[in-house]
């Protein structure tokens, strides 16, 4: 099987719980909160163990909070290379109003890097040995790093032979497009804004992401539609992937566990076909789980292969 570095500049502590009202003005009493690692790389690489694969995990980490999430990670045997910063990494919070069924998503500021912190994690990066066959950069930048922070992560890893997987959105994901990358997974949200067109109907994304793909900014794109799947586009293939119907539980990590499913499935030299189909797969099991859990290897497996037997 080839090899997988994640890497995120923004992890987090995610504590999730749940309530019966959410009610303004008002203490409320939640049930006992589960706390898990969280940001974007790092629920890959946690998806990516879920699904039977091995990655290694790079990440800064400071203050309590970094110590903490370096204990949730090694309880699920992540492989990982935390880099040391002076501020404490970012808390989320996930709260389930059980009333309802309605999730409320609260998103803390992560911490301000210095240049000598993200340029040393630029470094360590670049530095690692053996040079990994993907690299998956995901989630947001914290403050103090530079825009184009994306963009030299891919320069780094064409320097290096290095399938570049990036999963970002505003000008981070516009910098790293411009210096070209192997593939993306945006949103249709986010795809408006990289193309700057208010694109709806199916045949014009597709359209739009067949002139990025040929423009060179990147190889493949997977466009998550929700629960209408995914767009699969690359240079020979332009497909609409439908989903398996599941029962939404939280859709919570439902996006990193399908960059996981994809990029795993083509570590272990699947077609790009079959990745998406896993990739979207482990998507959907995402979303049947409570809270910030992730998706389970069972349900995905189980899952892709009933899309499998409906595709022939």
């Amino acid at each position: 099987m080839k090899t997988i570095v994640t890497f995120t500049m923004n992890p987090a502590i995610d504590k999730s719980s749940s309530v019966d009202h959410v009610i303004a003005e008002r203490k409320l009493y939640c049930k006992a909160p589960r706390f898990e690692p969280g940001g974007g790389g790092v629920n890959v690489a946690r998806a990516i163990k879920k699904l039977g694969g091995e990655s290694v995990l790079l990440f800064p980490a400071g203050g309590l909070t970094g110590h903490r999430l370096k204990d949730l990670l090694d309880r699920e045997g992540i492989t990982k290379r935390p880099l040391p910063i002076e501020g404490m990494i970012r808390e989320s919070l996930v709260i389930l109003e059980e009333s309802t069924g309605q999730q409320f998503r609260f998103g803390m500021p992560g911490p301000i890097l210095s240049d000598e912190e993200w340029e040393r994690c630029l470094h360590e990066l670049s530095a690692i040995s053996p040079k990994p066959d993907y690299l998956v950069a995901s989630g947001s930048l914290p403050q103090g790093v530079p825009a184009d922070f994306y963009a030299r992560v891919a320069r780094t890893g064409k320097d290096n032979r290095v399938k570049v997987i990036v999963d970002a959105s505003g000008e981070a994901l516009e910098r790293a497009l411009q210096e070209g990358v192997y593939l993306i997974k945006p949103n249709v949200r986010e795809f408006r804004e990289i193309t700057g067109q208010d694109i709806k109907e199916e045949s014009q994304i597709k359209a739009a992401a067949r002139k990025m793909v040929k423009s060179g900014r990147c190889e493949v794109l997977v466009i998550s539609l929700g629960a209408a799947g995914a767009l699969m586009v690359s240079e020979n293939v332009a497909e609409h992937i439908l989903p398996p119907t599941v029962p939404i539980v939280s859709k919570v990590g439902a996006g990193d566990s399908m960059v996981a499913g994809v990029v795993l499935s083509l570590a272990r030299d699947k077609t790009l076909r079959e990745s998406v189909l896993f990739g979207v797969a482990a998507g959907a099991a995402a979303v049947m789980t409570p809270g910030t859990e992730l998706c389970r290897r069972e349900d995905a497996e189980r899952l892709y292969e009933k899309m499998v037997s409906e595709a022939e």
